[in-house]
């Protein structure tokens, strides 16, 4: 492989699969075998949880369009998909953190109980890694109204797959957190 940052970053998302596999399954864990599925209907918004959803997959797909007008040399495209990414990428980070607000509002925090524990954890990990990829991206946007040569392809390319991966994390998030409680 030709691009050595591209490599590291797949190596580094492989290891972090394990890592989010073993809290979802921690968390169906606690849920299904706890006391818990009550306060996971009445507490737990999907729709609004899907809505905000939406806006992390459409950032992947104006990060896709951001990337490829880099590679056809058109910086002024780049830079608005770029900012859109980071913009949707925002909205959904805010989302997050006022569906918490909401819920330590309604006593259901951290510590309360196996079910706070195991939803802050994974979610709050997921939103870590929104968050630092939010980061990743807003610095190739900055470097972008330098000198165009400092944001390569090869140099996106380490931030595409992390950003495509933690949307992909939060699709198998957002389906055992907030769907199957419903089915």
């Amino acid at each position: 492989m030709k691009n050595k940052g591209k490599l590291i970053m797949l190596i580094f998302i492989f290891s972090e699969t394990f890592f989010f596999i073993a809290l979802i399954i921690a968390y169906v864990y606690y849920r299904n075998f706890s006391d818990t599925t009550d306060t996971v209907a009445k507490s737990l918004d999907a729709v609004r949880a899907g809505i905000f959803t939406l806006f992390l997959i459409a950032s992947s797909g104006t990060l896709i369009l951001s990337k490829k007008a880099l590679q056809k040399k058109n910086y002024k495209i780049f830079k608005l998909f770029m900012g859109l990414t980071i913009v949707l990428g925002s909205v959904f980070t805010f989302g997050q953190i006022t569906e918490y607000i909401g819920l330590y509002q309604k006593q259901i925090t951290l510590s309360q109980d196996i079910f706070g524990s195991s939803f802050f954890t994974l979610t709050g990990f997921h939103g870590l890694h929104v968050i630092l990829g939010l980061i990743a991206l807003a610095i190739l946007f900055f470097l972008s109204f330098g000198k165009m040569k400092t944001v390569t392809i090869a140099g996106i390319d380490g931030v595409d797959v992390y950003w495509h991966f933690v949307d992909v994390v939060w699709l198998f998030v957002f389906y055992f957190v907030y769907i199957t409680p419903l089915l």
